[in-house]
């Protein structure tokens, strides 16, 4: 499955408007606070761009290499690779003054107009007072800001300051929410920055983001965009033009959905949650959310690289479109293989390209107070009925199996969907299930290995006061299990990618209720597992695991902390 295939499948089945027309007619750009606020925008994007140069050739010579490459686009010289590059800063190329001293005058005069902008520019520089905090900022309510997540809020400021771009890569868990907003606060309260902010969120997140705004930051006007064509045309009209709020929260549908909308707006922040959305630059959503206008752009993710060092380019494209502009350049730079190979020297270097805008924790270094996560895994056999599948599977396509003939990569892949099936429940098949007339009692456990393993945990675990998470790749293998828990008189709740908003509101709101009677939640691994806050649950049974260990990774750690 190719990344942009993948990508459709996270979350939810992605609803592709017919028609690229707004579903609301704009007839002006919304419109502007005061008649500066467009002028100082552009004017802040335009001296952004020298800022971070002058930054990051302070904090190592690699980005002079980076820079100067990307000024030369399209001459034939092949790049240098890092490893040949002498230390130092890059000789500055010869001018006139510098032509002069060579021939004997040594005076190094300036003309009036250049002392006049060194001037202007220091002051500027001296009237930038970089704030730093030491505790949790005042317009913080409902709690206080833990001593890493404070300095993270200053790193933040710090890149802000610098017009640099960022990526928070804190561990899943650490609250990479809460300073985002601390961040978005800081810009009201005191640069007085004039809004609007976009922050961009799974779908399943998005009730959680404006519960947190509203809990952390009141005094920030959040509104959200969703929900059906209708409502979403109103929401424009009557909330979104008028513009008197502060951060639109929405979800990845909704920004191809309604992308001719967000782009009559000038963004001060783009934040994108779970980033690695955008790994693969070829993408719908990757492509559109680069079209948006921005001063300033910030990545959250508890997984920056996951499979290869070109989606952590993707990411650094859109942060540093000026900086790594050129993919190919890049992949030179950094081979992946060589990385791999344990070459130490070119680690080292990636790591100093990603020391000035990646800032990552994880627990075990600044939350001390957390238990350890204890995690087991449990082998389990077939049952009977599961090893006569297995073997019907297996004879089908014997000749793929075992190679014989012409090589088909796809049918391996549909023979291997059609195992893993069957390990997870034989009724998964049609005509599985002995039937009509269709009963729930124990053969829907006795005919799976793994449900007599969760038929024994779960009554010791109710009568242990846990609650329990169930995360599995497949919704058909939920039904089964939501006939189970009805069966056994489990309170429970259950989330997939097929769940309205308002449902998975109310679902998350009944289980984190205090005293709640709810005993097991039920989630897909793709809708469930993304930044989705379930703390009161204890115990995270994965069901089934997903090709990719950080999808597992984030589905128990972000749902418990």
């Amino acid at each position: 499955m190719s990344d942009s295939e993948a990508e459709s499948t996270n979350d939810e089945p992605m609803e592709l408007a017919p028609t690229i027309e707004p579903t609301v007619l704009l007839k002006s750009p919304p419109k502007v606070r005061n008649p500066q606020e467009n002028a100082q925008f552009e004017a802040k994007i335009a001296t952004d761009q020298g800022n971070r140069f002058e930054f990051l050739l302070k904090q190592t010579e690699l980005f002079a290499h980076f820079m100067q490459t990307g000024v030369g686009v399209g001459k034939s010289k092949t790049p240098t690779s890092p490893l040949k590059m002498k230390p130092g800063r890059p000789l500055a190329k010869p001018t006139e003054k510098s032509k002069s001293s060579a021939i004997g005058d040594h005076r190094h005069r300036r003309t009036e107009e250049e002392e006049d902008a060194e001037l202007l520019t220091e002051s500027k520089k001296s009237n930038n007072v970089l704030v730093r905090f030491e505790e949790s900022p005042s317009y913080i309510k409902s709690g206080e800001m833990r001593d890493y997540q404070i300095r993270g809020l200053n790193w933040m400021i710090s890149l802000y300051e610098h017009g640099i771009n960022g990526i928070l890569a804190d561990e899943m868990g650490l609250g990479k929410t809460l300073q985002t907003i601390s961040l978005l606060g800081y810009m009201k309260h005191y640069r007085h920055t004039p809004s609007p902010h976009l922050v961009i969120v799974p779908k399943s997140t998005l009730s959680n983001w404006m519960a947190e705004f509203k809990r952390w930051c009141p005094s920030m006007t959040a509104v959200c965009l969703t929900g059906n064509q209708d409502e979403r045309s109103v929401f424009i009209r009557d909330v979104m033009m008028p513009g008197e709020w502060d951060v639109c929260i929405t979800s990845y549908e909704m920004c191809i959905r309604e992308k001719s909308v967000f782009k009559k707006f000038n963004w001060r922040y783009i934040v994108i949650d779970e980033a690695h959305r955008i790994k693969n630059e070829k993408s719908k959503l990757s492509e559109i959310v680069r079209e948006f206008k921005s001063a300033n752009r910030l990545l959250l993710t508890g997984t920056p690289l996951q499979n290869n060092l070109h989606e952590l380019w993707a990411l650094l494209n859109f942060l540093l479109p000026d900086v790594f502009n050129s993919a190919d350049d890049f992949d030179s730079w950094f081979c992946a293989k060589d990385c791999l190979g344990g070459d130490n020297e070119l680690v080292s270097r990636l790591h100093e390209v990603l020391r000035p805008f990646l800032l990552r924790r994880i627990k075990s270094d600044v939350e001390k107070k957390l238990l350890p996560k204890k995690e087991t895994k449990v082998f389990i056999g077939l049952s009977k009925m599961q090893r006569e599948w297995y073997t019907k599977i297996l004879m089908k396509d014997i000749d793929v199996v075992n190679g014989a003939g012409k090589s088909d990569k796809m049918r391996l892949l549909n023979i291997l969907m059609q195992l893993r099936k069957c390990c997870n429940h034989p009724y998964l098949f049609d005509g599985a299930e002995p039937g009509p007339p269709y009963t729930t009692d124990m053969h829907l456990v006795e005919n799976s290995g793994k449900m007599v393993i969760l038929h024994k945990l779960l009554p010791r675990l109710k009568e242990n006061g846990s609650r329990v998470l169930i995360f599995s790749q497949m919704t058909r293998q939920l039904d089964i299990l939501e006939d189970y828990c009805f069966w056994q008189g489990y309170d429970y709740c259950r989330l997939d990618g097929s769940t309205p908003h308002d449902d998975r509101t109310n679902s998350i709101n009944e289980f984190n209720a205090p005293g709640s009677s709810k005993f097991v939640f039920m989630l897909s691994t793709r809708a469930g597992g993304l930044g989705i806050n379930l703390a009161t649950a204890d115990i995270v049974v994965i069901y089934d695991s997903d090709w990719n260990p950080q999808v597992d990774l984030q589905a128990m750690v972000s749902t418990t902390y």
